[in-house]
């Protein structure tokens, strides 16, 4: 047989087998599969884009792999346990001056948590509508826009529950940080902290898958 028609013809049969040993239900993994639910890394851009429609202008992120792991992402010993990566960004104001942080921590390919750090100086309430818009932003793109729908601990909004924090925190000693916790809104725990730092106050977000 003539080796120009041989070469074809084996090329089809082996063609022929590769299609019937591939399952009829054989599909790439989409690049969703790559992930487990809820939100990812790449979520930092859509933050980013929220805030600047608010003059709040976010920095490129910066990994963090070695031990000050734990000073960027940080919650409680169980759950650093298992952060081996983390993110951070840098938050500014209209007026250019620094606001706080966004920070992710997980594994490379899948954050469990996320947290944004806030400080309001000299009074409680400094900040107030920078805080209101990046806890906002951050619920709504990490974990949901339902908020106004499912009212979460009796709360109408978002801002319902900074306020009730913070006269709380106003009314409280202020010598032991505020904590206040949300569940019900979507598979996520969302954590409000408030803390006194010497004449400062931090405020904390914190989702946690």
């Amino acid at each position: 047989m003539n080796k120009k028609i041989l070469i074809p013809i084996i090329v089809i049969i082996i063609s022929a087998i590769a299609i019937f040993l591939i399952p009829e239900n054989f599909s790439m993994p989409s690049s969703d599969n790559l992930y487990q639910y809820g939100f990812t890394f790449y979520d930092v851009e859509k933050i980013k884009e929220s805030l600047s429609e608010h003059d709040i202008f976010m920095s490129i992120p910066s990994p963090i792999t070695d031990h000050t792991i734990e000073n960027y992402c940080a919650i409680r010993g169980d759950i650093l346990s298992t952060i081996n990566y983390c993110t951070t960004t840098a938050i500014q104001g209209p007026d250019g001056k620094s606001l706080g942080n966004i920070n992710m921590g997980g594994t490379p390919d899948n954050p469990i948590m996320a947290l944004a750090l806030v400080e309001s100086s000299p009074f409680l309430d400094s900040k107030s509508n920078e805080i209101k818009i990046v806890f906002e932003i951050m619920i709504e793109t990490l974990v949901c826009d339902c908020w106004n729908e499912k009212q979460p601990g009796g709360f109408e909004s978002v801002n319902a529950w900074i306020a009730a924090a913070t006269i709380k925190f106003a009314e409280s000693s202020q010598t032991i940080p505020l904590k206040s916790t949300i569940t019900g809104l979507s598979d996520e725990t969302l954590i409000l902290e408030i803390t006194s730092k010497n004449d400062s106050y931090l405020w904390t977000l914190i989702v946690l898958k």
